[in-house]
């Protein structure tokens, strides 16, 4: 059973890779302006010979939906392997940073060094706003884990409340912070309420990539510590895992993904949810194929959503977190009804 579980494990790995892919290119031909999409993608690869094409349609695949794709692929997968690592840590699939909070906190930490760090904007140039992020999360995402394990457990509906707590405060936070905006910093402030992708530049990958792949690189390593705590803290103490130190890079992991996500893109909600829960269903719960499934589909996901978002009311753009909200909000509701035995699926 445990070798034909990971058999399909590996087969869905490929097959998101697959799929991420197609995203991608996807993402790439999609836009209100008439570009020759495919005819510049062959030209890069020498397979045409360009005639016909105008500098506009190598700016605009190159400049403007190059990096939003890319952007959208590292957060869309940053978010659903931290959806996934709170998960495994909370021992309980409604743990997701947007919704307990972690991302209302990233937000928080963005917004204060925009409105009020004009000095740290200038001294660390481009990470400026990813790193506060990062600590605004950070601090959210400890304060929950205090207030929710008591004794070695996690209670869901402390987390819950407390998430919502926090997140409230955090957001009346931030629209005090908007509030005292000026003009130009309200402009960079119009995304965060629900999300965009709009802003993207090869700047803002620059100042992401870095951070989120190091979340990448470091959660392989939490894996087989994840899977024990499964069996409890006791069990996984007894298995030889330093339980409090995998607790802390787990949180701190979570935290940096987290706000550099939110410091990107602004709020978007509910792919941290969606993605690892639906994997959970098809391949199992073995964070050794869950953690980079859940990078390939968080991307795709997110790269798929922003699509929409242009296409649905062209030439206008919907913000992507009423999309992935649009699906997740109802996702989560079967969730919690399934989990109460309403629902018999």
């Amino acid at each position: 059973m445990d070798g034909d579980r990971s058999r399909r494990a590996r087969l869905t790995l490929a097959g998101l890779a697959v799929l991420l892919v197609g995203a991608a290119l996807f993402g790439l031909v999609l836009g209100a302006a008439d570009t020759p999409a495919w005819r510049v993608i062959l030209t890069r690869l020498g397979l045409d010979d360009g005639a016909g094409l105008k500098a506009t349609d190598y700016l605009i695949m190159e400049s403007i939906r190059l990096p939003r794709i890319v952007l959208g692929i590292l957060i869309g997968g940053g978010l659903a392997v931290s959806g996934a690592l709170m998960q495994g840590l909370f021992r309980n699939p409604l743990a997701d940073p947007g919704i307990v909070g972690v991302s209302a906190g990233a937000g928080l930490g963005a917004v204060s060094t925009i409105v009020l760090g004009g000095g740290i904007l200038s001294f660390t140039g481009i990470y400026a706003l990813p790193l506060s992020a990062f600590s605004g999360g950070l601090i959210t995402a400890w304060l929950l884990y205090r207030i929710a394990t008591r004794n070695g457990r996690t209670s869901i509906a402390t987390l819950l409340l407390a998430g919502i707590a926090i997140g409230a405060f955090a957001g009346a936070a931030t629209g005090v912070l908007i509030y005292v905006a000026d003009d130009a910093q309200l402009r960079d402030l119009t995304f965060w309420g629900l999300g965009s992708l709009a802003g993207a530049t090869w700047t803002k990958v620059a100042a992401t990539a870095p951070i989120i792949f190091v979340a990448f690189a470091a959660s392989p390593f939490l894996a087989r510590g994840l899977n024990a705590l499964a069996l409890g803290e006791s069990a996984a103490h007894h298995m030889g895992i330093s339980v409090q130190r995998m607790k802390n890079i787990t949180i701190v992991v979570v935290a940096a993904a987290t706000g550099a996500s939110v410091a990107a893109a602004g709020a978007i909600g509910f792919v941290g949810i969606v993605v690892p829960h639906l994997l959970r269903l098809a391949i199992g719960p073995d964070h050794k194929y869950l953690l980079p499934c859940s990078a390939l589909l968080g991307g795709a996901f997110l790269t798929l959503a922003d699509g929409v978002s242009r296409t649905l009311v062209a030439p206008a753009e919907l913000p992507i977190g009423i999309v992935t909200a649009a699906i997740g909000a109802p996702f989560f509701l079967w969730i919690l009804l399934r989990r109460r035995g309403l629902l018999d699926l």
